[in-house]
């Protein structure tokens, strides 16, 4: 199988920027080959674009986490770096849905599944997934469908 599209791209980006000289952008940009890597190893499968978007949305969580503790530490440089490395992981994501986008995605698949009542949340959730995947929050899109069944 060939490798994804997205793949492809962060490392002609990598090229790019080891020609450059960009260290810093050079630097994450292998942590994001390394994650890919290292789920095709774990998966023993070729990843597609859903699921390098996959990675990458993980490494967004955990470098926004890895911010508030370092803000909350005090060390303002170990977050900027942060910022840095989140700026070029976006790079690589879809552009985000607007709020009335995600709404009438949100109002479209309620009618696809027939949810009524917060117990019918997962069903709601997982026809959302593939349609937002990197292009939203799932946890702020969870919590719109909560208000919206009435959970």
């Amino acid at each position: 199988m060939a490798d994804s599209p997205l793949k492809l791209r962060v490392s002609e980006d990598m090229k790019s920027a080891l020609r450059a000289g960009e260290k810093q952008r050079l630097g994450i940009i292998r942590l994001i080959l390394a994650a890919i890597k290292q789920r095709e190893v774990d998966d023993r499968i070729a990843l597609d674009d859903g699921q390098v978007l996959a990675v990458l949305e993980k490494m967004l969580k955990q470098r926004r986490e890895s911010v508030s503790q370092y803000e909350a530490a005090g060390r303002q440089d170990l977050a900027d770096q942060e910022h840095f490395e989140i700026g070029v992981v976006q790079g690589y994501m879809p552009a985000p849905l607007g709020e009335a986008e995600i709404d009438a995605l949100i109002a479209a698949a309620i009618a696809e599944t027939g949810a009524q009542t917060g117990k019918d949340m997962g069903k709601v959730i997982s026809a959302l997934r593939l349609k937002v995947q990197g292009r939203a929050d799932m946890g702020k899109l969870s919590a719109k469908v909560k208000t919206k069944l009435g959970g």
